[in-house]
């Protein structure tokens, strides 16, 4: 991964936690001391750093047991870009004032920086779960996956950018991260099945994933087929094939692969999945009575199964029991506010019970969602890579 730049912004953030709060000494020293800190300040106010970093230096020669003009003075060599000159004034605030978390994390990138993998390592280690801001809490982190990546362990790198997801998950650098380095640990698990188990089922269930990413659906189902050849009694093959000719156009494929959610449901009976889309082929067919069921039965076993709900929904609609599907509608656009269709009925069933604010809320979701959808079909098509759901959108608000 690409060395993470340090921001301006950060400067501001960290000369907040050293207060000019100088230690009681004698007078004239202490006019001295004064002086260059208010000269500082000063110069630090015009954006003059490199005006203040003598006045500070001057001030840990007047008292080297001044914690804020020593973690100043670091701050600014660090964001100056003399990694080197940063390190030594930072350890000094450490040793005087240890478990500064901030100081503690400019420690350990100024170490990375200059070589020091193994100390920047452990100061980055300790500083990145007690940081609070967001900014230095991210780059710390950057820095901390840096090195696990560099150091092949991915499994560490991964428990830093998952400790960040849930914290960050709308930072695109966050994000990234997260995927170049699940990336990295699925390739890896590939390379090392391959290595044990070149020839298993689970090898070409593996190739049928990757192929299925590429759009290449024949071969995907292709390899799937040959796993089930090698262990049928492999968990989640019936139904990953069943996906693949379910979303293929080839003749006899629909049939197959009602045949393959039939042999997932024989296999695990608590599979919802597979009664949720015999549902799906069963509305299609026409048969309402069979896709109740079938929707039913999935979302007992599981009740916050937002396509069974939604299934569910459009099948009572389409039985003319508008009252019944409104609330599973509803509980859909909580499950998934992304889906679509589901606005866009509920907005029609709205306005049918003369609700025009909410049947206008859910229009305007509609539109938001659609338009998402569309940049996200775009890049799909960008990438070639075979989306999990084909949009449907037109034909699902023509029914």
């Amino acid at each position: 991964m690409s060395r993470t730049k340090a921001s301006g912004p950060l400067i501001i953030v960290f000369f907040v936690i050293f207060p000019q709060c100088f230690a009681q000494e004698s007078s004239k020293l202490q006019q001295e001391i004064d002086s260059h800190a208010r000269r500082a300040q000063e110069f630090l106010k015009q954006s003059r750093p490199d005006l203040a970093i003598p006045e500070f230096r001057a001030i840990t020669t007047l008292n080297p047991k001044n914690v804020d003009a020593w973690g100043n003075l670091g701050v600014l060599l660090f964001f100056q870009g003399d990694y080197s000159g940063a390190t030594p004034p930072l350890r000094a605030a450490l040793r005087l004032k240890p478990s500064i978390p901030k100081i503690e994390a400019l420690l350990g990138m100024a170490q990375k920086r200059t070589g020091d993998y193994k100390s920047a390592r452990e100061n980055l280690e300790k500083a990145f779960p007690k940081i609070q801001e967001e900014k230095i809490k991210i780059q710390a982190a950057m820095e901390l996956i840096e090195l696990y990546s560099g150091a092949e362990e991915l499994e560490r790198a991964a428990d830093v950018v998952d400790a960040l997801v849930p914290l960050y998950g709308t930072n695109p650098d966050v994000l990234y991260a997260a995927y170049r380095i699940h990336s990295d640990l699925t390739m890896k698990a590939m390379l090392n099945l391959m290595m044990v188990a070149p020839n298993s089922a689970r090898m070409h269930q593996v190739i049928a994933h990757e192929l299925t990413k590429q759009g290449d659906v024949a071969g995907a189902i292709r390899n799937y087929r040959e796993a089930l050849k090698l262990d049928p009694d492999t968990p989640g093959l019936h139904f990953e094939l069943a996906e693949m000719l379910n979303s293929s156009s080839e003749t006899g494929h629909a049939e197959a692969a009602e045949t393959e959610y039939k042999m997932a449901l024989a296999a695990n009976q608590f599979d919802e999945k597979s009664e949720g889309r015999l549902g799906d082929l069963a509305a299609a067919h026409g048969d309402l009575q069979q896709a109740y069921e079938y929707y039913s039965r999935a979302l007992q076993l599981q009740p916050n199964d937002s396509d069974a709900t939604f299934g569910l929904a459009k099948t009572l609609l389409s039985m003319n029991q508008p009252q019944k599907a409104a609330p599973l509608l509803e509980h859909t656009v909580t499950l998934d506010p992304t889906n679509t269709i589901a606005h866009y009925r509920l907005s029609t069933l709205y306005r049918q019970q003369g609700r025009s604010s909410d049947a206008n809320r859910e229009l305007e979701a509609y539109k938001k969602c659609k338009e998402v959808r569309d940049s996200l079909r775009a890049v799909y098509q960008e990438m070639h890579l075979q989306a999990s759901k084909p949009a449907q959108d037109s034909a699902d608000i023509e029914k």
